[in-house]
């Protein structure tokens, strides 16, 4: 990059941007790569960038931030482990810490993958290897920096309660002394002491022969020797050679576990350089958060269009948003407005948005907007005044004009505060057209602040140029910090001085120093002004027409919403009572056919025997056409008002079951009666139940009505398999011992039930369920082509 590259970046604040993004970084790497951050030019590069962004904020929304805090730099000590060296405990530590967060960020990339969510750092996560065996090895090890554990030896630990034993022995001895009293006169205090790593007691000096030792010390005044009484230089001497071992055992320790480092070490650098970099995207993604940005769409083409953005580097909620475009209609925009009054802030806000997007970082501004991958970014903002270098304010900006001149080209964005300031107003305002002129030649982006009213008529009259203001509330004499496009701005010199007290007379007086064409000039764009007011309150009156019409088609769309739910809800509690009666009607049926066995056990004809299949085969035909009828069909219901009130003893009809029941008591305070169907006895609503007038059938009429149809059930085809996956084993059943009688009755010998494979319980069900009907002469599994263990083949009697 430029020299002159990076000056502008310097001007427009990008470095103080990554300053920022650095303070949301864990680990020193992931900080140095937030600081050495560059825009860049290709478009999938950066589109790459955006999305590891986006997808960060993802997993951040619903899991939180990775555990990057023990991310350590081991880099120095993974080369020092592979040349041999012996790594230190702090070292060691640093693997272990590092192996952890390893651990939990790819459990944590893992967690996100296990609930669906697909993401482009999933590769990333992928890669972290992590080392459990040992993370847990190196902290069963090492305590601290200063301390092994004994654990992390068999020989350490014998050695250190060796050494445990002697210290006690050696204290025990020198207990004695201090505690006799034939001793403690010799002492200067009653207390046992180190000097050189070996247990002393102090003696006054002139009792140095009434305690045979070894004088370790002298006191500063001479009157205390610190002597090792003869009794305890033997274990004394023994606690330094246990020492010597201690010390031997750690550095083997410590070699060990850097050797195992040493093994790993590839595997440990690259678990470093992805958890740097996950550190690295995620710190964008905090970053995006903090300034409630999101990923630009991003222009093949020289075009940017910011909507709604502000500067990173003001506070977001107090920051005016603001749209700015170029490279559309017009390559060109002149900038005009009172000072303080956001023209500075705007072009940095363009130039600053457009470097950060370029370097994958989310932006201040609506997600609609537009940037492009500009070849360079040139900016002369700010005073550049230098008395060291003898340059006045326009001189200094002239020189770095000139620089720009000679280096813009296609693809370029050049920036101008206050262009052609400083010097004589009429040539500086030719000097800003012929500059703003050769900029556009060189098919350079082009935005520059002026306060010269030749400007503001250059862009009126020149295609590809437009103008732009900031706009100012005379009344409260502050800047809204509103950006307009197309308006061109009014210094507002005169108004705000006369709201400042400066006296009438003297201000018509400049007014009469004006010229008559700028007089007209700034006719022209008070009328402009005025008519933009008009127009935006009516805009806005529009938009809250809108806002209140788009509120009462939610409401409706709720209230239709909430209709269809309550719908739903009436309609499953009709089609679960239904199912209550059909459950209770089967019932009441499984008893009938036991009684119709009975009789037919009693029969002794063939024709009895057809005649029982066949009401069998009738009655459950009719509970599963009510079963399969359920869920469609509304519940049959009769206003009470239309049938006499029941009493005890009357015959009534079951409306929703299709079956005929006796009254034992009549209605109670909760509308319900209670019925005898068959052995069935059960609550009915009133307005389910019809009296019956009739008197009730004998049930030798019933037989014959039920015979009557076995002729028909005969007639019908009856199919040679029955499919009974996806059912409830009861369920299941119930379809079987249907099926079989449809079977009989149409004379199959030999059938097959579908049951699946799966776990294999409906199908060991279906056969204990089947061994016990008289009716099977066989049962068998079924063969390779006819559906294996799928199947099974039934042959009838």
């Amino acid at each position: 990059m430029s020299r002159l590259s990076e000056k502008s970046l310097r001007i427009l604040e990008y470095y103080t941007i990554l300053d920022q993004l650095a303070e949301h970084c864990v680990s020193r790497k992931a900080k140095q790569q937030a600081k050495n951050l560059r825009p860049l030019h290709d478009l999938e590069d950066v589109q790459e960038l955006l999305i590891q962004t986006d997808d960060a904020k993802r997993m951040m929304t619903s899991s939180g931030t990775p555990a990057f805090g023990g991310i350590r730099e081991v880099e120095p000590a993974l080369n020092r482990a592979k040349m041999g060296g012996v790594l230190s405990p702090r070292e060691l530590l640093d693997v272990a810490s590092l192996l952890h967060a390893a651990g939990q960020v790819r459990k944590y990339g893992n967690e996100q993958q296990e609930n669906g969510l697909k993401t482009s750092l999933d590769p990333l996560f992928a890669r972290i290897n992590s080392n459990k065996y040992l993370e847990e090895k190196i902290s069963r090890a090492i305590i601290s920096e200063e301390e092994i554990a004994d654990g992390a030896s068999s020989e350490l630990a014998n050695i250190r309660r060796q050494m445990r034993q002697q210290n006690v022995r050696v204290r025990e001895t020198l207990n004695h002394f201090v505690s006799s009293s034939s001793y403690s006169k010799y002492l200067q205090e009653n207390l046992i002491t180190q000097r050189d790593g070996r247990y002393v007691i102090p003696v006054k000096s002139e009792h140095r022969g009434d305690i045979p030792g070894m004088v370790h010390d002298v006191s500063a005044s001479g009157a205390t020797l610190f002597i090792e009484p003869a009794q305890v230089v033997n274990a004394n001497n023994q606690i330094k050679i246990l020492q010597g071992k201690e010390k031997a055992e750690i550095e083997r320790i410590l070699a060990e576990l850097t050797s195992d480092v040493a093994g790993f070490a590839d595997a440990i650098g690259g678990d470093y350089e992805v958890l740097c970099k996950l550190d690295f995207i995620f710190a964008k993604a905090n970053y995006s958060f903090k300034l409630n940005a999101c990923a630009p769409q991003l222009s093949e083409t020289t075009q940017v269009n910011l909507v709604r953005a502000r500067h990173p580097l003001l506070d977001q909620k107090k920051a005016v948003p603001i749209d700015i475009a170029l490279g559309y209609d017009y390559d060109t925009l002149v900038i005009t407005g009172p000072n303080t009054g956001g023209k500075t802030v705007s072009l940095k806000t363009l130039g600053l948005l457009s470097l950060m997007a370029a370097s994958g970082m989310h932006i201040p501004a609506n997600e609609q907007s537009t940037v492009c991958l500009f070849r360079n970014i040139y900016a002369d903002i700010g005073d550049e005044q230098s008395i060291e270098q003898s340059l006045s304010t326009f001189s200094a900006h002239m020189k770095n004009t000139v620089a720009i001149m000679e280096k813009c080209g296609p693809d370029d964005l050049i920036l101008f505060d206050e262009l052609g300031a400083g010097t004589d107003p009429e040539e500086g305002a030719a000097l800003a057209v012929a500059i703003i002129e050769y900029g556009r030649q060189m098919c350079s982006l082009v935005a520059a602040t002026t306060h010269y009213s030749e400007l503001k008529v250059f862009a009126l009259s020149t295609d590809g140029v437009e103008n732009a203001s900031c706009e100012f509330d005379v009344k409260t004499l502050q800047p809204t910090y509103k950006l307009l496009t197309g308006v061109p701005g009014k210094s507002n010199a005169f108004a705000i001085s006369r709201r400042l007290g400066l006296q009438p007379a003297i201000i018509e007086r400049a007014k009469e120093q004006i010229s008559a064409e700028n007089v007209r000039f700034e006719d022209v764009l008070d009328r402009l002004e005025r008519e933009r007011h008009q127009l935006q309150k009516q805009r806005e009156d529009a938009d809250r027409l809108r806002r209140t019409a788009q509120s009462e088609k939610d409401k409706a769309a709720n209230l239709k919403d909430r209709a269809e739910d309550e719908t739903d809800a009436i309609l499953e509690k009709a089609r679960d009572q239904a199912a209550r009666i059909l459950r209770e009607a089967r019932l009441v049926s499984e008893n009938v056919f036991a009684q119709l066995d009975d009789m037919k056990k009693q029969a002794q004809t063939n024709a009895a025997d057809q005649n029982l299949a066949a009401a069998r085969a009738a009655l459950r035909s009719t509970l599963g056409k009510a079963e399969k009828n359920a869920n469609k069909r509304e519940k049959k219901q009769v206003e009470p008002e239309s049938i006499r009130p029941l009493k005890a003893g009357d015959t009534v009809y079951l409306l929703n079951v299709g079956v005929q029941g006796t009254v034992l008591k009549p209605e109670n305070k909760d509308g319900m009666v209670y019925v005898q169907a068959g052995i069935m006895k059960v609550n009915v609503p009133l307005n389910e139940l019809r009296l019956e007038e009739k008197k009730k059938e004998k049930p030798k009429k019933a037989y014959r009505a039920a015979a009557g149809n076995a002729a028909e059930i005969r007639r019908s085809a009856a199919k040679s398999e029955l499919d009974v996956r996806g059912m409830m084993v009861e369920e299941a059943l119930m379809e079987v011992d249907r099926y079989i009688s449809d079977c009989l009755m149409a004379h199959l010998d030999v059938v097959t039930i579908i049951h699946g494979k799966g776990t294999g319980a409906l199908r060991t069900a279906i056969q204990q369920h089947l061994r016990h009907d008289r009716h099977v002469k066989s049962i068998r599994n079924g063969r390779y082509g006819e559906g294996d263990m799928g199947v099974t083949i039934l042959e009838l009697k």
